[in-house]
């Protein structure tokens, strides 16, 4: 009672207290050490003694208009920073078409820096509010989960690049994949954040009607199943914007599907990893990125092993 005082203070519910439990670790075996036969028991009890806070008054509701602009504010906040990083990535190679010498590299690296301040600056209120906003426990997940997105985003950026060096192969065409990626990346932001908060909202409407956590979990796993899918059915249109923001490579390079299919998985998996910490699954989240992490490690350190003396064969899986 005095560890879960307020969530039982304020539910309206048993059930909100059950689900609250749940998420919190609870479990019927936890219930049983204070006697009761499962969670919902145990809640209801918590429901029962812990007496109701008082209520602020509602806010009266806001004018159709007004939520109307509201939500056109929301919905442009979210395609800010897809926007900045298109003009960015669109600007920066067209001037590196248009002119080729040292004073251009120097233009080009010059509106990479300010274009991805600018993106990051965009994108920090789009995760720090709204249907994307994690609340971290602890500093360490928050820190592990920064490190974690900070290397998938550099291997992104560079991964290929330094994994064809060690296979001694060709190196990737210009900056043009990892500006691609950039691109599909910034401009998932928005749908990311669109279908966040439909599956919030369809989610608190099956809370209500449930009568139990297993009725709950079990009306709510097709929703998230079907909103993940629905991010990923949508992500190959942001491929083709991104097509059209950045020139393509020339004709003997390397096609470029393959950076725009690591793209596209990468932004199914920060999605989803995204989704899951928001509504409490942090574990999973990290463990699902930690795993990708890894598995990017592997591969660069067993392709720089291979570069040893009589160590060629470890490559050759890495290659393929």
């Amino acid at each position: 009672m005095h560890r879960h005082h307020e969530l039982c203070a304020r539910a309206v519910d048993p059930l909100e207290i059950a689900v609250g439990l749940e998420a919190h670790g609870v479990t019927d075996r936890t219930a049983a050490r204070f006697r009761h036969r499962d969670v919902f028991s145990l809640a209801e009890e918590l429901y029962a003694r812990v007496p109701r806070a008082e209520e602020p008054a509602p806010p009266p509701a806001p004018e159709p208009g007004r939520a109307r602009g509201a939500r056109m504010g929301l919905g442009a906040l979210w395609l800010l920073p897809g926007a900045l990083c298109a003009a960015t990535a669109s600007g920066v190679s067209r001037l590196g078409a248009v002119r080729k010498d040292a004073t251009a590299d120097l233009a080009m690296g010059l509106g990479c820096a300010v274009g991805a301040v600018l993106v990051i600056a965009a994108l920090w209120p789009c995760l720090s509010r709204g249907p994307l906003r994690v609340r971290w426990r602890g500093g360490v997940a928050r820190i592990a989960h920064a490190l974690g997105v900070g290397w998938l985003l550099g291997y992104a950026a560079a991964g290929d690049w330094l994994l064809s060096g060690f296979l001694g192969g060709r190196r990737p065409y210009g900056a043009a994949p990892a500006a691609g990626a950039a691109v599909v990346l910034a401009l998932a932001v928005a749908p990311a954040a669109g279908c966040a908060r439909w599956f919030a909202v369809r989610a608190r409407r099956r809370l209500a009607a449930s009568r139990g956590p297993e009725e709950f979990a079990a009306g709510v796993r097709p929703l998230f199943a079907g909103v993940v899918t629905a991010f990923l059915c949508g992500l190959p249109a942001l491929v083709l914007a991104a097509r059209l923001t950045v020139p393509g490579p020339p004709p003997a390079a390397t096609p470029p599907t393959a950076a725009e299919a690591a793209a596209v998985a990468l932004a199914g998996l920060l999605f989803l990893a995204r989704l899951l910490a928001v509504h409490g699954f942090r574990t999973a989240a990290l463990t699902g990125v930690a795993a990708a992490c890894a598995g990017q490690a592997a591969a660069l350190a067993t392709a720089a092993a291979a570069r040893l003396p009589g160590a060629a064969p470890l490559g050759v899986p890495v290659a393929r």
